[in-house]
């Protein structure tokens, strides 16, 4: 994409030791100042995607898992549907994560998460993912309980512990042929206001309002807190973080979609090569489909 890989580039973090959430301007757009602008460079990243996304397919050795974070309405859903609007929906896998099931309580925290890896040759997308375990479990204590860690593993050293099971999980997925591609959508609380009301305003935007946006928007400090230290425990140079601006929505897409096609580029995907066994079956098949080669039908002369 050229230049448009700055606007993602800009916003990487591949060591959070210094990383500080208030030095991101939720409304900076990389000096990007027209939404039409933007739509031009998508359009072209989107295009770019298509075909890097067949190539990963047809490679069959790699696979990407995206990973998408954010507060109630950042615009995850809307991420995901203009960045992957164009590709092909049979090497594309999104999986959202609400609340754990019985069954997922009884395992450990990344258990889930594990079982819904992309295969090689696909792109996954995780809408909200295992790092709800060290942001809204920490924020709401009695989750925690609700998993029945045996007391005494509760420690102060939990939050770190589980950072660590992360990074580990991540550093595997990366040398097994996993890209690792992690988004924060940092939308400011005041833009957030603004896109609730509009949930309760507008009558075609109801279905997206629930009670709960509201008591979690109220725990705002909190969970920026824990955003924060999760992107300073877990952003690594083999799986960074990149957190995107996201008061102005068309940046954000932009953003998104020319990291991920940075990504794939320097993965050097090409259509594999037919072996010599297969060249002859492909020389076969031209020639009996080739119009000279017709053979008569019954019954006919």
């Amino acid at each position: 994409m050229g230049k448009a890989a700055s606007f993602a580039r800009a916003f990487r973090v591949t060591d959070g030791r210094k990383f500080r959430l208030g030095d991101v301007d939720p409304r900076d757009t990389a000096g990007l100042k027209s939404k039409q602008h933007a739509l031009q460079w998508l359009e072209k990243g989107s295009a770019l995607l298509a075909e890097l996304q067949e190539k990963l397919y047809a490679d069959n050795r790699w696979s990407v898992l995206v990973v998408l974070q954010a507060m109630d309405a950042a615009g995850k859903d809307g991420t995901i549907k203009h960045v992957m609007s164009g590709v092909n929906p049979q090497g594309v896998q999104v999986v959202s994560f609400k609340a754990p099931s019985a069954e997922e309580l009884d395992h450990d925290f990344m258990w889930r998460s594990l079982r819904a890896l992309p295969e090689r040759g696909r792109i996954g997308i995780f809408n909200r993912s295992y790092y709800e375990e060290v942001l809204v479990v920490r924020v709401h204590e009695e989750l925690l309980a609700a998993q029945r860690i045996p007391a005494p593993l509760v420690t102060k050293r939990l939050w770190r512990e589980r950072f660590a099971s992360i990074n580990a999980v991540e550093r595997h997925l990366v040398r097994n042929g996993t890209v690792v591609l992690k988004f924060f959508l940092h939308v400011s609380k005041a833009e957030q206001r603004r896109r609730l009301l509009s949930r309760l305003e507008e009558r075609d935007k109801h279905w997206k309002f629930s009670p709960t946006d509201l008591a979690e928007r109220a725990r705002w400090g909190r969970y920026m807190a824990a955003y924060e230290e999760m992107i300073r425990s877990t952003a690594t140079t083999r799986a960074p973080w990149h957190v995107i601006p996201a008061d102005n929505k068309w940046f954000a897409h932009l953003a998104v979609a020319a990291a991920i096609v940075e990504a794939l580029q320097r993965l050097d995907l090409a259509f594999p090569e037919p072996g010599p066994e297969m060249r002859k079956r492909i020389a076969a098949a031209r020639a009996a489909l080739s119009p000279g080669r017709r053979r008569a039908q019954p019954g006919r002369r």
